[in-house]
């Protein structure tokens, strides 16, 4: 592979122009392709095998044309203290109100708080509940606006009005700050790495293209494939995250190269064939990572997850053939000020001589991280019992894990939403907010009316249950729908162990009643989705680790390498996620970040955490730990490979790190709790993973082992397939020849264009 990556690598600088001009076509017509597509369309949120889902079927289908899924906004109405909205001046304002929210295009309708019993028993608060005939993201400025218009008429009544529900939801992500603040941090890291403005600007230049085509590319197949508006956000991401990084791992083996005295295209060639092998295999890794999300059986996440991986493939091209086209245009633009300077004064045929030279010995000065390295080599017992007794104590926290998916109520108190969640759980319980929908199916029963009331008797007397609402049938008066509400909040536990009891006494209830019937609605729905996450994660986490361990025994062809960094991997991602507890589960520095309320974590979380950080963690493995190989590989004692590795990757992999961390950080400053959820989760995890594990844990290990650690038995040697990522094949044969023998004149040409 190496020396086919080799060859590319020297096509690519030498038919600069044609890859250019092939890239910018790709990213016009994808483009072109985007502006003439439609629309993506809102993609409805299914979990299949789950009896939530199974009861919402059923309702489409003996429902039709119920718009189940049309926005709704209730308007909550609190009389100021020491009155009742039932008096007469208030009743007056709030029929005025309802009145108003009535007109629209959009409204299918609107429940007066006072004739649908929407009154709390103190008579304080009422609610009125606004119907849509279309989705929350399908609503117009014009519709919300009217809603604005008509809670403010109330509001200069004198009462106390909020608005929550879906209708409210507008359907926008982070607004892009994130990515800014992300890209701009990530350009102060490449500057302050690479010391060149040029050297700084283009990973950032070729992230950019690539996320630009992937997007776009995204939009054009998504009214084909069924993707949605935010199936892309993954993609968006990561194609950032990882393109500058894989950009800034050639350019940095580029400059390395250059360092040692070769031509520009020999370099450039030799940098894509050497880290241009590691950025195919670290993509690799993080595409098993993403593609593996399909097994947790959500269609949805299946496709975020294959359409970043689509994302980090483009990521892994442009590394290998745009990065060394446009260090063909600008070969000295990316080194540093003294070697640019340095690189003008020679001669063409001394720098042809100097390369001849350089391959048999490269500069072997030290830096911060070959001390660093050989701090590791003296100690590495307690510098191992140290990260690891450390991971493991802030992984503690983990075990006390809730999943759930926050709604309004981690939303912040300067929001309508929460202070509308507030005000009805005061209300009217705070079970209120999280009604359990019962479905009956009494198709084929011999009573189907007396079969539901026999249901709904039932469930109203099941403890922890304080309501339940009249039945609703459909037409053919063969299934009801009617809803109980619990004692407790959606997200408490006991509200959970409520529907295990609902389901639990399932048999009893339909055997009495000679009908069958299901529990859904949202809190259900949460709740089913959680349990469905927390079932998949094992199998999800055997199959991305078993496929990344094969993956890495063919690169690194060892039996305990693969092995260590997996286990590393799991303790860097345990600890983050008892961070994650931590901070917003537990409350622990909740205000540092912004965090207002504490709760439940979002059921994907651990799914998301698990399979990105995955992807990012054997990224950092694969470029520090083929360096050692190489060295190792190259005649290198065990314990100096470990110093070399450090010496030509810390730095870069320090640098990878702390993008990365910037660009998830940017997250935790966005309002939405989810959203500071991941950021805050995801930038705990590469800040642990990648100085942690891999900068203390994965040296001391190496060290501890020495030889063994690159042992393998020779029958499985026999069996793995060769892919000579550490270029040695780039140092003998046909291809040693090539590198050792440049072309002065080519030099002289690519250096007369700086």
């Amino acid at each position: 592979m190496a020396t086919f990556l080799y060859r590319l690598g020297r096509l690519a600088f030498r038919r600069r122009g044609y890859v250019a001009l092939l890239w910018v076509a790709v990213l016009a017509a994808v483009g072109l392709g985007a502006l003439q597509a439609p629309g993506a369309a809102d993609e409805e949120f299914s979990t299949p095998g789950i009896e939530s889902q199974k009861a919402f079927d059923l309702m489409q289908e003996r429902f039709p044309g119920a718009a189940a899924d049309g926005a709704t906004a209730r308007v909550v109405f609190v009389a100021p203290h020491g009155q009742k909205v039932t008096a007469t001046a208030n009743r007056k304002a709030v029929e005025e109100t309802v009145d108003a929210l009535g007109d629209g295009t959009q409204v299918a309708g609107v429940a007066d708080p006072f004739t649908a019993k929407a009154v709390s028993k103190d008579g304080a608060t009422a609610y009125a509940t606004v119907t849509y005939k279309v989705k929350s993201s399908a609503l117009t400025d014009a519709s919300r606006t009217a809603l604005e218009n008509a809670t403010d008429q109330a509001r200069d009544a004198g009462l106390t009005v909020e608005t929550g529900g879906s209708a409210m939801d507008s359907g926008a992500g982070p607004g892009g700050t994130a990515e800014i603040v992300g890209i701009a941090i990530a350009a102060v890291v490449l500057l302050v790495t690479f010391g060149s403005l040029a050297a700084a600007g283009l990973p950032l230049l070729t992230a950019i293209l690539g996320v630009g085509i992937s997007m776009f590319t995204i939009t054009v197949l998504a009214d084909a494939l069924g993707l949605s508006t935010s199936t892309g956000t993954l993609a968006m991401m990561l194609g950032l995250a990882v393109g500058i990084d894989y950009a800034l791992f050639v350019v940095s083996r580029y400059r390395e190269e250059r360092a040692g005295g070769r031509s520009p295209e020999e370099a450039a060639g030799l940098a894509v064939g050497t880290a241009g092998s590691a950025v195919v295999f670290a993509g690799l890794t993080v595409v098993i990572a993403l593609a593996g999300l399909s097994v947790v059986g959500i269609p949805m996440l299946t496709k975020m997850g294959l359409t970043a991986a689509g994302a980090v493939v483009v990521a892994v091209v442009i590394a290998l053939t745009v990065v060394p086209a446009l260090l063909g245009f600008w070969p000295n633009a990316v080194l540093a000020g003294a070697a640019r300077r340095r690189e003008g004064s020679r001669r063409p045929l001394f720098r042809a001589k100097k390369a001849k030279r350089a391959n048999k010995a490269e500069p072997q000065g030290d830096n911060r991280g070959t001390r660093w390295a050989r701090f590791v080599l003296r100690r590495p017992l307690p510098v191992l019992l140290l990260g690891v007794v450390g991971l493991g104590a802030l992984a503690v926290p983990m075990t006390q894990l809730q999943l759930g998916m926050p709604g309004d109520e981690a939303k912040s108190t300067s929001t309508t939403e929460r202070r509308a969640y507030d005000d009805l759980a005061q209300g009217f319980g705070p079970g209120f907010n999280g009604p359990l929908t019962i479905v009956v199916d009494a198709k084929g029963a011999d009573d189907a009316k007396g079969g539901v009331s026999t249901v709904r008797e039932r469930i109203a007397a099941t403890d922890g249950v304080v309501s339940v609402s009249q039945p609703h049938f459909n037409k053919a008066a063969d299934t009801a729908v009617f809803t109980a509400t619990p004692s407790t909040s959606p997200t408490d536990e006991r509200t959970k162990t409520l529907v295990k009891t609902i389901r639990g006494e399932r048999p009893a209830i339909e055997s009495a009643a000679g009908a069958s019937f299901e529990v859904t609605g949202t809190t259900a729905l949460n709740i089913d989705i959680s349990g469905k996450v927390q079932s998949a994660l094992v199998p999800y986490l055997v199959t991305v680790v078993g496929l990344a361990v094969v993956l890495l025994l063919v690169v690194f062809r060892s039996l305990l390498v693969p092995l260590k960094a997996a286990l590393g991997f799991l303790l860097s991602v345990l600890a983050a996620l008892g961070a994650v507890v931590l901070v917003f589960q537990q409350g622990h520095a909740a205000g540092l970040f912004g965090v207002e309320q504490t709760g439940p974590i979002m059921s994907l979380m651990p799914i998301f955490l698990v399979g990105i950080i995955f992807g990012l963690a054997m990224d950092y493995e694969v470029f520090l730990v083929s360096r050692m190989r190489e060295s190792y590989v190259h005649g290198e004692p065990a314990r100096e490979a470990v110093v070399s590795g450090f010496r030509h990757s810390a730095r870069v992999v320090v640098a990878a790190a702390l993008i990365m961390i910037a660009v998830f950080s940017g997250f935790i400053g966005e309002g939405e709790s989810m959203i500071k959820m991941i950021g805050f989760g995801m930038a705990t995890a590469v800040l642990l993973d990648a100085f942690v594990v891999r900068m203390a844990i994965v040296p001391a290990v190496l060290a501890l082992l020495g030889d063994r650690a690159w042992w393998l038995p020779k029958w499985l040697d026999r069996l793995l397939p060769r892919v000579d990522i550490e270029g040695e094949a780039l140092t003998r044969g046909p291809a040693a020849a090539t590198v050792a023998d440049p072309d002065p004149a080519a030099d002289e040409t690519a250096e007369a264009r700086v």
